[in-house]
């Protein structure tokens, strides 16, 4: 039966359908915990390195070390804790009001780190394509404005995301088969003709996702271009390899997000394999991010190196 929003109280949260069994959530925990803690441990290390290196305060890296790592982290925490709660009790009831906030900071946080690596490809663009003017284009102060405006556009649009699913009617029972909530599970309740509204929620994300990534293709067809055209090998190498860490981020980041769309269109596609893409989506990136950057950037292993040997001293 079709009821209003206003007439539900919670949502139960169901969980892998084909992972009932004790040892497999057992063991499912074990790798979501591992990744959890791997991945607070190793952002937190990224931006206590930032703080301790002040060589380190560039526009550069206060993308890297303080957007990049603290929305990773906020990310994480979203989605991981709830997930190990689900795993241990099989199931879990959140409020209604819970559910939504969740499912707004999701989108918020997803949509600002989308923003967050089209600065970073205009960071590198102006760098490599025109450097003499990158000191003019490029401080410290426009950096942290443009992270700013970040999060306020990517919370813009989980706010109008969120405006469009409150006008939804759902079905009863309200058993969401996932193991946390998003607007994507929250549709599947969905019940009367809500096919406008549910093109309305969906253009959004997709968008959010889509328009960052052609912006960021743009970006480095121009500095694939520029780089070419530099006469020396050593000098074509230095500037490809300034700008693969960043490449290989976004590449981690918007591999996931479109294999997760891509598995979603698919009819054939088992409701554990959605939710389990789902959940990296989550939790790869944030994971990848610290290692990529640890190991591809010389001046944060620097930095590493000297925390370690302050922390055996």
């Amino acid at each position: 039966p079709e009821i209003p929003l206003s007439s539900i109280k919670e949502f139960l949260i169901v969980g892998f359908p084909g992972f009932k069994d004790q040892e497999s959530r057992r063991t499912l925990f074990g790798v979501f915990l591992t990744v959890y803690l791997f991945t607070l441990v190793g952002n937190i290390l990224l931006i206590a390195i930032f703080a301790s290196n002040r060589t380190l305060h560039t526009p550069m890296y206060i993308l890297v070390l303080c957007g990049l790592a603290v929305l990773d982290i906020a990310i994480s925490t979203n989605t991981v804790p709830s997930m190990l709660v689900l795993l241990i009790f099989e199931y879990r009831i959140v409020p209604l009001a819970a559910c939504f906030t969740q499912t707004f900071f999701l989108t918020g946080l997803f949509s600002t780190e989308c923003f967050l690596l089209t600065v970073m490809a205009y960071d590198r663009f102006i760098a490599i394509c025109y450097p003499l003017h990158y000191p003019n284009l490029i401080s410290n102060s426009r950096t942290s404005k443009l992270i700013l405006c970040c999060w306020v556009f990517g919370f813009l649009c989980a706010s109008i995301t969120l405006v469009l699913s409150l006008k939804i009617s759902f079905c009863k029972p309200t058993n969401v088969i996932y193991v946390f909530c998003d607007f994507g599970s929250l549709l599947f309740l969905g019940c009367g003709d809500i096919q406008i509204t549910n093109y309305a929620i969906l253009s959004f994300p997709m968008s959010v996702l889509f328009i960052p990534m052609a912006l960021i293709l743009f970006s480095y067809i121009r500095i694939i271009i520029s780089v070419l055209r530099i006469a020396s090998k050593e000098g074509r190498m230095k500037a490809f390899y300034t700008c693969g860490t960043h490449m290989l981020v976004i590449f981690v980041f918007f591999l996931t997000a479109a294999g997760v769309l891509i598995i979603d269109r698919i009819p054939s596609t088992s409701k554990d394999t959605r939710i389990f893409g789902l959940a990296v989506r989550n939790v790869f990136p944030s994971l990848m991010n610290p290692v990529i950057y640890c190991l591809r950037t010389q001046q944060i292993r620097s930095s590493f190196h000297k925390i370690l040997k302050n922390i055996n001293c």
